[in-house]
């Protein structure tokens, strides 16, 4: 079975705890704090190996979890940051937040490797406690608290091309033709069970990869049939060839099955529907010479003044495959040729404004002091000094209603506030 999906639980490390101690030494008389910081939980990582190209590892195994950071000791001593967990995964796949389906990340293109959730920061000390009016402080910080999360896996497969129409229509037989994958072949319906991937080299022109996708069939965006379960694998492609069976070998319309295909297509997704197709009229060589219209030229007048080019081919025989691929090759030329990436939706660490959790605001000698465990873990999992944490830190003063708090506590422009260990001037 082709595993390109999967759910699991990903759980980062807790912080170690700050440590409680005072420096106790012969001939060293009141001795001040000196327990130790606590150590930075490990982060849950996402990598892309090139060598894995199934979920297959993650069907068996449902739970992952970082270590926790060890905790401070004496004489400041550090406590040892966790070790990272870092979970392989195909290039294509897109993580997803299980229940509201949303974008985390999508491990494509660039992006090689993506930290998904991070560790708790480390408790700090008694040491950083001690103050003119509080020599001895006895309490420590502690460690922040990990983070979990149920994400869903899914692999899209990469490629440029995408080979749609129903089954049997001679799209695994083009496949192994034109490129060097080597699919399964057979005389009966879902003969593709899975997405096969192959290279089209051009001599004097663009190569490209092509996608076989299972048939279609009708219904399949409603889930009926295979179709449901693979047309994800088209969302990357930036253009469709859609094999038909010419003959009309099982007693169908050629003309109707583009439009049943398409139908399905655009109840899917409509975006993809829009995408550019190229009609490849298969299984010419089966065509009988009578009194009838030529099928070949029913689906030239039916699509062609809509745009969409057909090309007369066998797959048996190879004949026309190189004229649809040269034209294929040259219409990708005229496309955006930046991968399909899935923009991120939703960012584990904004979790943390909706969370509800306590916090006080008060005036101490002019300083305005914010705490709670809100504000404990909202720092924890910040990173003030990039851009994007900076940035983070101000959508979460305003969208938990502190900065209103602050103005009707009093504060001006100027005023000083501290949370925790982060003191800064407020201004609007």
């Amino acid at each position: 079975m082709f595993a390109d999906r999967a759910k699991i639980c990903i759980r980062s490390g807790k912080g170690g705890d700050g440590h409680v101690s005072f420096r106790r030494e012969l001939y060293v008389p009141n001795g001040g704090p000196d327990g130790g910081d606590g150590g930075r939980g490990g982060d849950v990582i996402f990598e892309v190996d090139e060598g894995l190209n199934t979920l297959q590892d993650y069907r068996h195994r449902r739970k992952y979890a970082a270590k926790d950071g060890e905790q401070g000791g004496k004489r400041r001593c550090h406590g040892a940051d966790a070790a990272d967990i870092i979970l392989k995964v195909p290039e294509g796949t897109v993580i997803k937040e299980a229940e509201s389906g949303k974008v985390i990340a999508d491990m494509s293109g660039d992006n090689k490797r993506q930290v998904v959730l991070k560790g708790g920061r480390g408790g700090l000390g008694n040491q950083h406690f001690a103050t003119s009016t509080m020599q001895i402080p006895k309490y420590a910080q502690p460690g922040q608290p990990s983070q979990e999360l149920w994400v869903s896996l899914e692999l899209k497969v990469i490629a440029d091309v995408g080979l749609i129409g129903f089954p049997n229509v001679g799209k695994s037989t083009f496949l192994s033709r034109v490129s060097n994958a080597r699919p399964k072949i057979a005389n009966y319906h879902f003969t593709t069970l899975n997405p096969n991937l192959g290279v089209v080299d051009l001599d004097g022109a663009q190569g490209f990869v092509i996608a076989d996708i299972p048939g279609l069939i009708e219904g399949a965006s409603e889930g009926v049939g295979l179709g449901h379960e693979f047309l994800r694998h088209i969302e990357r492609t930036k253009m469709m060839i859609h094999v038909v069976d010419a003959a009309g070998s099982e007693g169908r319309s050629p003309v109707d099955d583009i439009y049943k295909i398409n139908a399905e297509l655009e109840a899917y997704n409509p975006e993809i529907a829009r995408r550019p197709q190229v009609i490849a009229a298969n299984k010419t060589d089966l065509i009988y010479g009578g009194d009838g219209e030529n099928p070949v030229e029913q689906l030239k007048e039916e699509f062609e003044p809509k745009g969409i080019k057909v090309f007369p081919i066998s797959g048996a025989t190879g004949e026309g495959i190189s004229e649809l691929l040269y034209y294929v090759s040259e219409q990708l030329g005229k496309l955006d040729s930046s991968p399909v990436i899935f923009e991120q939706e939703y960012f584990p660490e904004e979790e943390l404004i909706y969370e509800n959790l306590p916090y006080t605001i008060e005036k101490e000698d002019d300083i305005y002091v914010v705490e709670g465990p809100k504000i404990e873990k909202m720092l924890g999992y910040t990173n003030l000094d990039s851009e994007k944490g900076f940035a983070f830190f101000q959508k979460f003063l305003k969208s938990t209603g502190i900065l209103d708090e602050l103005e009707a506590a009093g504060i001006e422009e100027g005023d000083t506030v501290r949370m925790y260990g982060l003191q800064f001037d407020y201004y609007k």
